[in-house]
């Protein structure tokens, strides 16, 4: 949502032109111990005709793992951008011409928790299958489809969706809400009976250095890493800022508040208020211990961050910054 003119000058809105990231150490974040997650994946690589990569559509620029196209680079390559639902798609075609630039030329968005779009994925593995060189799996009459991405951008979905699609059956992978729901390279899933099409749901594998504090904070607001390794009220005050510069003042409707505002330590004493997220603390004054009521920033920062992630600040593209630099997109 975005607020009227009249209602942005009462507000007296002057909003941040960037965010302190000095001191931000972003290498903790991450866990280092998906080099062997990406071993496996190569090892695995004998066995399939074309990679999937999944990736979240509020982030199409950012945060992807640059060593799936290095080390995976040998077979067919299919970008699905997923959970297009909560991205401002606005500038869709500007953001394909960035990812052609980068040898990227195929790509999907989809919705897979609504089978949007998922229809078109078989039809173009099929596609890239048929004019590349299966090697030693020619004769092979089944395809296989290796399925990777950074930790909870919807892979297992991806592969639920397809059944639901092709086989009218229910889930063959578990999904979940954090990342780290899927731990190691499964067995084949049939997803597809004419053409027989199998896929490998893989475990969520990050870059093993994230290029900057910026990206970090734009995966951790995509539930890429568990949120209490960068801290819930960094990430509210990082999607604060960002929500403010483009503009997005959904969360003033959402929670009721009297207008937007840059102060995350404002923002989240009234949604602790609104919320009645309160607890009891006891000052030590000059008569003794006195109960005092005060916000539970916290939990207020834990339902800001739900409250995005659940699509209902609206739609979000969090790569807004990268794309303003990139040229017009040709027509």
């Amino acid at each position: 949502m975005r607020l009227s003119a009249v209602a942005l000058r009462a507000a007296g809105a002057a909003w941040r032109e960037c965010f302190p990231l000095q001191g931000r150490d972003v290498a903790r974040w991450f866990p280092g111990h998906m080099a062997k997650g990406l071993k496996k994946m190569q090892s695995s690589l004998k066995l399939v005709d074309c990679v999937i990569e999944v990736h979240d559509a509020r982030i199409p620029l950012s945060g992807r793992n640059p060593l799936f196209q290095e080390t995976l680079g040998l077979k067919p390559h299919l970008l699905v951008l997923n959970k297009m639902d909560l991205a401002d798609l606005t500038e869709q075609r500007k953001i394909q011409q960035h990812l052609a630039g980068e040898g990227l030329k195929h790509v999907i968005f989809t919705n897979c928790i609504k089978d949007e779009n998922v229809k078109q994925i078989i039809p173009k593995v099929t596609e890239l299958v048929g004019s590349s060189y299966r090697y030693h799996r020619s004769e092979n009459l089944d395809c296989c489809i290796l399925v990777v991405g950074v930790p909870n951008v919807g892979k297992s979905s991806l592969i639920n969706s397809l059944r639901r699609q092709h086989l009218r059956t229910g889930k063959a992978a578990r999904v979940g809400g954090e990342p780290g729901i899927t731990r190691a390279v499964m067995s084949r899933v049939q997803v597809c009976e004419r053409p027989l099409i199998f896929l490998m749901d893989t475990p969520g594998v990050l870059a093993p250095r994230i290029g900057s504090v910026e990206t970090g904070l734009k995966l951790a607001l995509c539930g890429t890493v568990l949120d209490h390794l960068v801290g819930e009220e960094t990430m509210a005050d990082y999607l604060l800022y960002t929500l403010n510069r483009h503009q997005l003042f959904g969360y003033v409707q959402h929670y009721g508040l009297d207008g937007a505002s840059d102060d995350i330590e404002h923002v989240l004493k009234r949604v602790a208020m609104r919320l009645r997220k309160t607890r009891k603390v006891k000052v030590l004054t000059g008569t003794g211990d006195v109960n005092v009521v005060q916000p539970n920033y916290s939990a207020a920062a834990h339902d800001f961050l739900r409250t995005f992630r659940s699509g209902l600040f609206g739609p979000v593209m969090l790569d807004r910054d990268v794309l303003q630099d990139c040229p017009p997109a040709e027509l």
